[in-house]
């Protein structure tokens, strides 16, 4: 099987498997607890919330080095951070979640990545002085979210071929982010 058939075979399973695990819902704190906290700490919706940013965050950066691992080669190659996106966008239109790259560096592969004002700006600050996690609660007309953001380093060679602009950057020190906005679910 060629490569980019590979690559969207991988995604086609990982999806499904983000999609049935992101509707499940459990009781635990996770590391953005540990992060900066709202109020609403105690809330189990909110805790239920945290779990699922927490499991969505293990999925999507186990998955991302394991397609750059195994099937990033060279840089003509489908970029795992490309094919994310295109995930990232299948499951916001299915309307389990958002999520997107955030770059912390100031120089981004691609200004749509650059960190919205408010939460996102925060949160990178947060990420660069060294937390691994932060997240807020949000309230939107009658819905409340849990806006998360969790860290992303470099984490191997790999990423330099598609980043050249990381070459520097001391290794685990935050490059970008993952920006999530879960639905808070009672």
């Amino acid at each position: 099987m060629p490569k980019i058939n590979k690559t969207i075979a991988f995604f086609s399973v990982i999806s499904t498997a983000a999609a049935i695990m992101g509707s499940c819902v459990f009781y635990e704190t996770g590391a953005a607890n540990a992060a900066n906290t709202t109020d609403n700490a105690k809330d189990p919706a909110v805790e239920r919330a945290r779990r699922e940013v927490k499991m969505l965050d293990d999925i999507y950066k186990t998955a991302i080095v394991l397609i750059t691992e195994h099937y990033v080669h060279d840089d003509t190659d489908l970029a795992a951070g490309s094919a994310f996106k295109a995930l990232f966008e299948a499951v916001d239109k299915k309307g389990w979640h958002k999520v997107r790259l955030v770059d912390a560096t100031g120089h981004p592969y691609s200004d749509e990545n650059l960190p919205k004002a408010g939460f996102e700006k925060d949160a990178i600050k947060q990420l660069l002085e060294g937390k691994p996690a932060v997240d807020k609660v949000v309230v939107e007309g009658d819905k409340k979210f849990l806006l998360a953001a969790t860290a992303i380093p470099v984490v191997m060679e790999k990423c330099i071929m598609c980043h050249e602009n990381y070459r520097d950057v001391a290794k685990g020190k935050a490059i970008g982010a993952l920006s999530y906005k879960v639905p808070i679910l009672d």
